[in-house]
């Protein structure tokens, strides 16, 4: 064929052939029409290359298979393939470090998850772990494309396969912003973070639909698998926001504190606030008395560098505080019991959540500072068939397999189980600090002279004078504030007002250590 038997109007140079890609790329930009773009933003939602912009740095994002099209027939899809096949994936830079992302686009055919979308997934997937970066994926789609069968469940297979790879090696966030339902849900649920925003995101393995049909209930989506419910009452999602820019804000916020991979620290910055200030608020903010409620979010502030951090499950099992923070400029993970919440005690969930955020710390070489106030284990029928013991032990397995600084701060209880649980030194905290308020013993005094001096209580003239006595005598025995330094299981008793600077120190010295595990395929946690 010459030139001259070309179809009239097809490029016949380069220049022409630049600016046919130019306009293919445009194409492929703006989306399949106007109408569908006005009616992703009549649900209050916005598009998936408005979400990379607000995510990434600006002119950052480097766009992969931008000119993809499926090749699937049947079903009238060959009439209909357009660029991109509903997903857009690609690079840029978070705060100047490399993050990669995929976007679902809603506005081709559903935002549905194709083969040809699959692998581009795939793709991106295999870029973040070979290049060691962070991958962040903007869900917003309606699950397998049905027109495609089982290829595009197969498609959902290799991506939780590489969910499963990339576990512990790179940050792994998913942002809910449109629906999720089905299969499709496992891949955000094997993922280190998950983000939700009310109203417009949802998550369920089987839609209200389902539900009516099978028992009978009735519900609607958001009633069923809304960011409330995740956030507050299944503890799926971490994170819970109103609209889309504040939390794809508080994604870019959370990878800051987040090492590139698992063989790099977090990053650290320059801090502004004194490493040896002193937080005198604390003596009173903490109650000397142990059946005193207090909020211990604000211990947390008064260490953290500048009162600053960023709390993980927040309305999720609010007995215990998961959050993360920097203490002169080095990232910390924070694990606390919270009094104002069930007194601070452990039950199942309160458990789950910390060994998930220990074992997410230690993966990411993020220090760990416990701060304990824990009067126990709930006690209960629900939490001991509901299975305390298997749960209580995920906590435990996962502070005795961490490697990273471990330190403890005991501020007034510490009782029996929960105590050792707790990263006590005897499953290895590296170091354990108390304030004078500290009481470390198998159980309360009350509970414990009830016991040791029963029949003495029951034969005196006055029982009630007796055990009055008998519970002084074990706290002036047993439960003093240095009995445990005494024998070497507190390295040291600190003046609350002091306990910035000593974590600091102690962080710094820290910073070296190596410990190695046992040579072992993996552990077998408890489930």
């Amino acid at each position: 064929m010459t030139v001259l038997d070309e179809a009239p109007g097809e490029p016949t140079d380069a220049r022409g052939r630049v600016a046919e890609l130019h306009e293919i790329r445009a194409q492929a930009v703006a989306g399949p029409s106007e109408k569908a773009t006005s009616a992703q933003h009549a649900k209050g939602k916005l598009t998936a290359r408005e979400r990379i912009e607000l995510l990434l740095d600006p002119d950052s994002f480097r766009e992969v298979e931008q000119l993809r099209r499926h090749r699937a027939t049947g079903f009238g899809l060959e009439a209909k393939k357009p660029y991109t096949d509903g997903v857009i994936t690609g690079w840029g830079t978070v705060e100047g470090r490399t993050v990669f992302v995929y976007a679902h686009d809603f506005r081709i055919f559903g935002g549905a998850l194709g083969e040809a979308h699959a692998t581009k997934i795939h793709k991106i997937m295999d870029m973040a772990i070979a290049a060691g970066a962070p991958l962040v994926s903007l869900n917003d789609g309606a699950g397998a494309r049905i027109q495609e069968g089982v290829s595009a469940l197969a498609g959902y297979g290799g991506i939780f396969q590489r969910n499963t790879k990339a576990s512990g090696v790179i940050p792994q966030i998913s942002v809910m912003l449109g629906p999720c339902a089905g299969g499709a849900a496992y891949s955000p649920a094997l993922t280190d973070f998950v983000f939700m925003v009310r109203e417009t995101s949802q998550m369920f393995i089987t839609g209200p639909d389902v539900v009516k049909a099978v028992t009978g209930e009735e519900i609607t989506q958001n009633g069923l698998g809304g960011a409330d419910v995740h956030a507050e009452t299944s503890g799926v999602c971490h994170f819970a926001y109103d609209d889309e820019e504040t939390c794809i804000a508080e994604v870019r916020y959370l990878l800051s504190l987040l090492p590139q991979n698992n063989r790099e620290n977090p990053p650290r910055t320059e801090p502004s606030d004194a490493a040896d200030r002193r937080s005198d608020v604390l003596l009173d903010l903490v109650p000397a008395d142990g059946n005193r409620p207090y909020d211990m979010a604000k211990v947390i502030e008064e260490i953290v560098d500048d009162g600053d951090y960023l709390e993980v499950h927040e309305r999720w099992a609010r007995n215990i505080i998961c959050a993360l923070g920097r203490m002169d400029g080095q990232v910390v993970g924070i694990v606390a019991n919270q009094p104002q919440a069930l007194a601070g005690v452990l039950d199942i969930e309160a458990s789950e959540k910390a060994a998930r955020f220990v074992q997410m710390c230690d993966a990411f070489n993020i220090p760990i500072i416990t701060l304990l106030d824990v009067p126990g284990f709930l006690p209960g029928v629900d939490q001991e068939h509901g299975g305390i013991i298997r749960h209580g032990a995920k906590l435990l397995y996962a502070y005795c397999n961490a490697t990273v600084p471990r330190i403890s701060l005991i501020l007034r209880k510490a009782y029996g189980g929960a105590y050792i649980v707790m990263d006590s030194q005897s499953i290895g905290a590296d170091l354990t600090y108390a304030w004078p308020t500290n009481e470390i013993a198998v159980m309360g005094a009350e509970g414990a002279a009830n016991v040791i001096f029963r029949r003495q209580i029951a034969d005196a003239e006055d029982p009630e004078a007796m055990r009055a006595r008998m519970v002084k005598e074990y706290k002036s025995e047993l439960m003093h504030p240095y009995y445990a330094a005494e024998r070497g299981l507190v390295d040291d008793v600190i003046d609350p007002a002091e306990t910035r600077e000593v974590l600091i120190k102690s962080l710094a010295m820290l910073q070296t250590k190596h410990a190695d595990l046992p040579s072992r395929k993996h552990g077998n946690p408890p489930q």
